[in-house]
């Protein structure tokens, strides 16, 4: 399937994500390979909307951990432990963790020191955390509860087609 992103370039946030939910669901309908439109998620997320990282880290039972998936950015942890940190925290809560000033968050992993803010949402699996999607920004404070509105539906969308 050929993708062309149509997003509207003087669009609001909340309009981008109203612009672009549809479309991804459409990609993501039409390939069911995780890894594959997990790596195509990540890529409209970073051209959309310019964040600073963008990436997936998936549920390791073996290894009792979260390792690093389909990502854009710089290079990234590898690893990251249940608990720990702010993907950790998210996979160990399945909750939402939005952090407005990373170097505020007791335990924050620091894969890169220009990381200013963070998101992070869980997609869960037969009622398991089974995924987080990790955005960073380098910015302060520049998540809100447009992007955590707009994001978990995205996550309910890759459930739905991915994890389902």
């Amino acid at each position: 399937m050929s993708f062309q992103l149509n997003i509207s370039e003087n669009a609001t946030k909340a309009d981008k994500y109203n612009e672009l939910l549809p479309q991804l669901e459409a990609l993501i309908q039409s390939e069911n390979n995780l890894m594959a439109s997990l790596g195509n998620i990540t890529a409209v997320l970073k051209q959309t909307f310019g964040f600073f990282w963008v990436g997936f880290y998936l549920k390791d039972e073996a290894a009792q951990n979260l390792v690093l998936g389909p990502f854009q950015g710089s290079v990234a942890c590898t690893r990251i432990n249940f608990g720990r940190g702010v993907c950790g925290a998210c996979y160990s809560t399945g909750q939402v963790q939005l952090v407005p000033n990373v170097h505020l968050f007791e335990g924050h992993i620091a894969c890169d020191a220009r990381s200013q803010s963070e998101i992070v949402l869980p997609a869960f699996q037969n009622g398991q955390v089974h995924l987080v999607l990790d955005i960073d920004s380098d910015k302060l404070n520049d998540f809100d509860d447009t992007d955590q509105h707009y994001l978990e539906t995205l996550m309910r969308l890759i459930e739905t087609y991915l994890l389902s």
